[in-house]
Parts: structure tokens; sequence; C-alpha cells
């Protein structure tokens, strides 16, 4: 399997574009030949600290957003042939209302599953 995972930065007041435009997308991709699973992952919590961690605190619910609102992609495909088609389509479609979102250009990190 081919993963990728991207980390996108999107402006405060396009939140409920993103997200619009991130359900768009994962349905889009979840139609094609060789994807296995999309999922959007808008960033909620964090952690105190290391030692909260340690003790087994639950994560702390951000209550505001400064500057940017951070959400994730996990894409899982069969094959990163299948990958680069796929990108190709979702770039030729998607990318100028994703562009208008953004803070600045996401953070991609592609790799195979770990065994």
């Amino acid at each position: 399997m081919f993963h990728e995972i991207c980390i996108y930065e999107a402006k405060i007041e396009k939140q409920e574009e993103i997200e619009e435009l991130m359900r768009e997308v994962a349905a889009f991709y979840k139609a094609q030949d060789g994807v296995i699973d999309v999922t959007y992952v808008k960033r909620t919590y964090r952690q105190k600290d290391f030692n909260a961690v340690k003790n087994g605190e639950s994560p702390i619910e951000l209550t505001r957003y400064v500057g940017k609102v951070t959400y994730v992609l996990h894409w899982i495909l069969t094959s990163k042939e299948a990958h680069a088609q796929i990108s190709k389509m979702g770039i030729e479609q998607f990318y100028k209302r994703w562009t208008r979102c953004l803070v600045t250009m996401p953070k991609i990190i592609l790799g195979e599953g770990v065994e």
C-alpha cells in the first residue's frame, strides 16, 4: 500500500469552505480505482506537555485558533502509480480552490506502510 499524509494550514476565515472542499475531494478520491481510504482530520486538541502524556492525562481541547487552522489528510492507495494518476486528476479539478484557503503550501509525506 502507498500512503500520503498531507498537513494543511488553512486561513481561519476559510474553515467552512475548506471543510466542504475536503468532503468533495474525499468523495472524488474514494470513487477512483486504486484508492483504499481517504481521511481528513481537523486539529482540535493538543497535549499539555510531555509529562501529561506520560501520566495518561487527556489532551486539552482547543478553544481558539491563532493565525491558522491545521488539517491533516491520510490517503491510502494500492500503489504509487495509482497515487500519481489520481493526484494529477485531483490537482486539475481542485487546485485553485485549495490555494485560496491555505496560508502556505501543504507539507506532504509519501511512503509505503511498515509491515
